[in-house]
């Protein structure tokens, strides 16, 4: 038999950005729970709201499965003396198990070694009801809480106080203490649409009744329409409604009852850079804002309601009057920072410590000046351009605007640069620094912009790697992981022919540190290239492609990008999986020798086997045949060539012995081998593979 089940936890406004976060992880935890119980289930339906989590299962078994429990005890030897009878053992086994003495002497069985005592009995399953109040304090208490709060003279402790649970189970209440709550059928509405206690006659009600209650449960269908009615809204205005998935999240997690309207502001405003405008309605009001034809900025802005208003003009004037200061605020900030130069600001950062062991923020932006110099030379900005941005890099971050809103970084400071008159090179690359600052974002526009990208993070990561704060474990206070991502998607989507390891090592004169230099710069390019694994994971390459590039110890990205993605076409010929096999193989026979045991070239006149004449000679024109495809970096190209070995290697080992009698004909079918495994590692060791395909 099954049932429905339902329960919700009505708290105090929960946190808004971690709302959906709470509600994912209260269903795992109820889910994963019911499933070691071995309890099966049907559709799970998640609801979260500003005051409520909820979770309804449907076709939950009503009773756990009966098991089979086999209690073993004491070996028969120890169980029994030697006239037969019942030993201690027996007894203390006998009482555990409520059997009678009389009845052990049948009760022996043999575990696959040797006789002992076996009780079988079927332990009957449980109620499910009886368990549901433990599963849901155990899963409430398994939520990712940072800093849970109590309340009133309760020593209970939750993200917002508890003020009512609702479990179910059909019809049927289940009594459980939540939290310090007794559960019932009893919700609440909305606080100003809805008056008084709200029964939920079953789970399967639960949404409608609410629903008529003024409070929309689906995270997922209030997201929607808050999506469609900011969209609606805009249109009505001849404009479009900029949305940002983060914000659009906080808002459905704000609103129980949403209803956007749209409201104004003094075009006076609109001087102001629209980053600030959109970062001041955004991070303090929860504003959408809206653009016209031209991706302009226009004077409106759409807010989301929790209340359906009997005159929403009300609303929409109140909102008005609360954004007209803030917007304020963010054009004096702007013409108070006008009054300064950039270059005057950056003096500031004298007193502004970056690192204690790594001085102030100047002395930061003093090595990523010289840093960017050279990496100009790469990626084809001119010295000049990325020396004087790298020099106001940071200038911005003790602006007044950048003060009150930090996420405006980089994107004032190109603002402020064109004002001094500075290069537009310039400006765009204060901006274009910080990208990508995620997954998936965007990087560098320009060839400025990614020298000082390039340039600002080899500086934070050589310098925490120089002070020993590198990342351990998960943590990674400083976002080395993330600036090593960003170094690479940089160098390999611009096409950057720049060898990481140089880089590094001018990264570290520019800090200055002779000391073990070299090691550090090691630990540094491992640590970066390390993040090529989850890159090509990410793409769906096998780990053992990255491998076989790997082993080579290569320092350039864009080289060893090319390497791997050649290297992973060519599993997928018919011929990879026995070149591969032939590379361990001559891997393993090479190993066996020193260096001084091959010879560096292959004599001819020592080739007596047609296969071993034959192979050389494959050899010898494939070396000629692939050396333009490696000056241009076609190594697809070559693997290609290098598949037409597959025939001639396999008759080679069909035919030949390798470690034959005579030194001289062994020596230079050793050099043989090396000279083919040589051909492959001008890409790649394939004999890291494991071929499948």
């Amino acid at each position: 038999m099954s049932a429905d089940f339902l329960v919700e936890i009505g708290t105090e406004e929960l946190p808004p950005k971690v709302l959906r976060q709470l509600c994912d992880s209260f269903a795992e935890g109820i889910t994963s729970r019911l499933s070691a119980e071995q309890l099966q289930f049907g559709e799970v339906t998640v609801y979260g709201a500003p005051r409520r989590l909820a979770l309804l299962i449907k076709d939950l078994e009503t009773q756990t499965p009966d098991q089979d429990v086999v209690n073993w005890g004491p070996p028969a030897k120890v169980a029994f003396d030697s006239d037969g009878n019942p030993t201690r053992a027996a007894e203390a086994f006998a009482k555990k198990n409520s059997v009678e003495l009389n009845a052990l002497s049948g009760l022996v069985e043999n575990d696959g070694q040797q006789d002992k005592l076996c009780v079988r009995k079927t332990a009957v399953g449980s109620p499910t009801e009886s368990l549901l109040g433990d599963i849901i304090n155990q899963s409430l208490a398994a939520l990712p809480i940072p800093k849970p709060m109590r309340w009133g003279k309760s020593r209970q402790e939750f993200v917002r106080p508890v003020q009512w649970a609702v479990v179910l189970f059909d019809s049927k209440t289940i009594n459980a203490n939540i939290l310090g709550i007794e559960s019932s059928n009893i919700s609440r509405g909305h606080r100003f649409h809805s008056q008084g206690d709200i029964l939920i006659e079953s789970p399967a009600s639960y949404k409608d009744t609410l629903y008529k209650a003024f409070v929309i449960v689906d995270f997922e269908e209030r997201r929607e329409l808050i999506r469609q009615g900011v969209i609606a809204a805009a249109k009505s205005a001849d404009g479009t409604a900029v949305i940002d998935e983060d914000l659009l999240d906080e808002v459905s997690a704000l609103n129980e009852w949403p209803v956007p309207l749209m409201g104004r502001f003094e075009e006076h405003f609109l001087e102001v850079p629209a980053e600030a405008l959109v970062s001041s309605m955004a991070q303090h009001q929860k504003y959408f804002h809206v653009v016209d034809s031209d991706n302009q900025l226009k004077p409106l802005f759409i807010t989301v309601a929790n209340i359906a208003s009997l005159d929403p003009q009300q609303v929409i004037s109140g909102n008005e009057r609360v954004i007209r200061p803030r917007l304020a605020d963010a054009a004096f900030f702007y013409k108070t920072d006008l009054k300064s130069t950039l270059q005057t600001r950056r003096e500031t950062l004298k007193s502004v410590v970056f690192q204690t062991k790594l001085g102030s923020i100047y002395d930061k932006t003093e090595r990523v000046s010289g840093l960017a110099k050279i990496l100009a030379n790469y990626t084809g900005a001119t010295a000049e351009h990325a020396g004087r941005a790298g020099e106001l890099c940071k200038s911005d971050l003790v602006s007044e605007m950048v003060g009150e809103f930090d996420d405006l970084q980089g994107v004032m400071g190109r603002y402020y640069a064109l004002n001094d008159g500075e290069d537009p090179a310039v400006a765009d690359a204060l901006m274009e620094q910080y990208l990508p600052r995620f997954a998936g974002d965007a990087i560098p526009a320009t060839e400025t912009g990614a020298a000082l990208a390039l340039a600002d993070r080899l500086d934070t990561l050589v310098g925490i790697f120089s002070i020993g704060q590198q990342p351990s474990g998960s943590r990674d206070p400083f976002a080395l992981r993330r600036a090593s991502l960003g170094i690479l998607r940089i160098i390999i989507e611009r096409n950057i022919d720049l060898d990481l390891k140089l880089a590094i090592t001018a990264a570290a004169q520019q800090l200055n540190i002779t000391e073990d230099a070299d090691k550090l710069c090691l630990q540094v390019l491992t640590y970066a290239l390390d993040r090529f694994k989850a890159w090509y994971r990410d793409e769906g390459i096998d780990a053992e492609v990255f491998a076989a590039v790997a082993a080579l110890e290569l320092s350039n990205p864009l080289d060893i990008d090319a390497r791997v993605k050649a290297v992973d076409q060519f599993t997928g010929l018919p011929e990879a999986v026995a070149l591969a096999s032939a590379n361990k193989r001559v891997l393993n026979i090479l190993a066996k020798q020193t260096a001084e045991t091959i010879p560096s070239a292959i004599d001819s006149s020592l080739l007596v086997d047609a296969a071993e004449q034959q192979l050389a000679d494959n050899i010898s024109a494939l070396s000629s045949a692939i050396a333009p495809l490696l000056e241009q970096r076609d190594y697809t190209g070559v693997l290609k060539e290098l598949a037409s070995l597959r025939a001639p290697v396999d008759q080679f080992f069909d035919d030949v012995m390798v470690m034959v009698d005579d030194p001289a004909i062994r020596d230079n079918r050793l050099a043989l081998l090396n000279s083919l495994r040589s051909l492959f590692l001008n890409v790649a060791d394939i004999s890291q593979l494991v071929v499948t395909k």
